[in-house]
């Protein structure tokens, strides 16, 4: 790829008007990603270093390469015509990766006021202040697994207790402006995720909920996507921990860690369920990322729009299997956050 070009999501191509295809859904937050074929080995990841799939691939949308200037004038037009709220920069971790965004990033503040999210390759606190001082207005920083068992299983490089740490540092430094992915399905339970949510919102942290996706020519192809009333639960639950409503506290797991009850009457919970929104794209504000775990025609993990009142009904429904009315049991484990 050119130092002159940025790859495009397919979708914010077609918002771009660089596209003739016409998505279902469109894309509120234009994706752009610098860089590709990353230093790192993640094993769920299409642009892993051994990684045998599409250098224009990641997670299983494809990312055509554009010229830089285009890119970004056609990123403001789009702000301008209300077609997007945000551009969101994936970093890969690439040797010249740093230079490329941090110039991509400085063009786009100069020519327009739209927000701008770094999804960053930071392993420091002062790199993440330099993406600020290029004119970003968020910062986020991927834990990607919930467990620090579970990430040296399927992370490349650093450790999760590093990476942690480097969150919570930020999110004391710059508070309100710093985020995290947190992909559900790696190999932790419902309680291991639902505490690392916890204590990321009680830092401050927005979290952003991915479904693993098992892409051809990764190392985790042959894996499969999380179960879908666990995910369905694990949604819920983080809808009801954002505005504490709920907390991990109050919650109860089963031996397995498996999340049995909300720590609220049934009809309590499904009433904050209802509307659906609980079951739609989460993260920055603007964000909703059509696809990026779903293929058209299957299960919606993250809705990228506003569900109709049967898909609400439905969804509400799974994230209540297996729940039951608040108490304590014997057999049951009570959150420790």
């Amino acid at each position: 790829m050119s130092d002159k070009s940025i790859h495009v999501s397919s979708g914010t191509m077609s918002v771009f008007g660089l596209s003739r295809a016409r998505p279902e859904t469109a894309p509120t937050t234009a994706y752009l990603m610098v860089g590709e074929r990353c230093l790192m080995d993640c094993a769920f990841c299409s642009q892993a270093r051994s990684a045998s799939t599409s250098a224009e691939m990641l997670s299983r949308v494809s990312w055509p390469a554009c010229d830089n200037q285009v890119v970004l004038k056609a990123a403001a037009a789009a702000k301008d015509a209300g077609q997007i709220g945000r551009v969101c920069f994936q970093m890969v971790a690439g040797r010249d990766t740093w230079e490329r965004t941090k110039q991509a990033v400085s063009d786009l503040r100069a020519s327009s006021e739209v927000p701008i999210c770094v999804s960053a390759t930071a392993t420091t606190l002062t790199q993440v202040e330099e993406i600020l001082d290029w004119g970003a207005s968020r910062v986020t920083l991927a834990l990607d697994a919930a467990a620090e068992r579970i990430y040296a299983g399927v992370k490349s490089g650093g450790s999760w207790r590093t990476r942690w740490d480097l969150l919570r540092s930020a999110a004391e430094r710059f508070p309100g402006r710093i985020g995290t992915h947190l992909i559900v399905g790696l190999g932790e339970t419902e309680r291991e995720m639902l505490e690392t949510i916890q204590a990321c919102l009680d830092m401050g942290v927005t979290v952003a909920l991915f479904a693993f996706t098992p892409v051809r020519g990764t190392k985790m192809q042959a894996a499969a996507p999380p179960d879908q009333a666990a995910y369905r639960r694990i949604q819920a639950a983080h809808f009801l921990m954002k505005p504490g409503l709920a907390r991990l506290a109050d919650m109860e797991f089963d031996g397995d860690g498996r999340l049995v009850s909300f720590g609220k009457p049934i009809a309590e919970v499904k009433a904050y369920l209802d509307g659906g929104d609980a079951f739609r794209t989460s993260g920055c504000k603007d964000c909703n990322r059509p696809y990026y775990n779903e293929r058209p025609g299957g299960f919606m993990y993250n809705y990228p729009r506003p569900l109709t009142a049967e898909e609400a009904a439905e969804a509400t429904e799974l994230s209540l299997n297996g729940i039951k009315e608040p108490a304590s049991r014997p057999n049951s484990v009570r959150g420790a956050r």
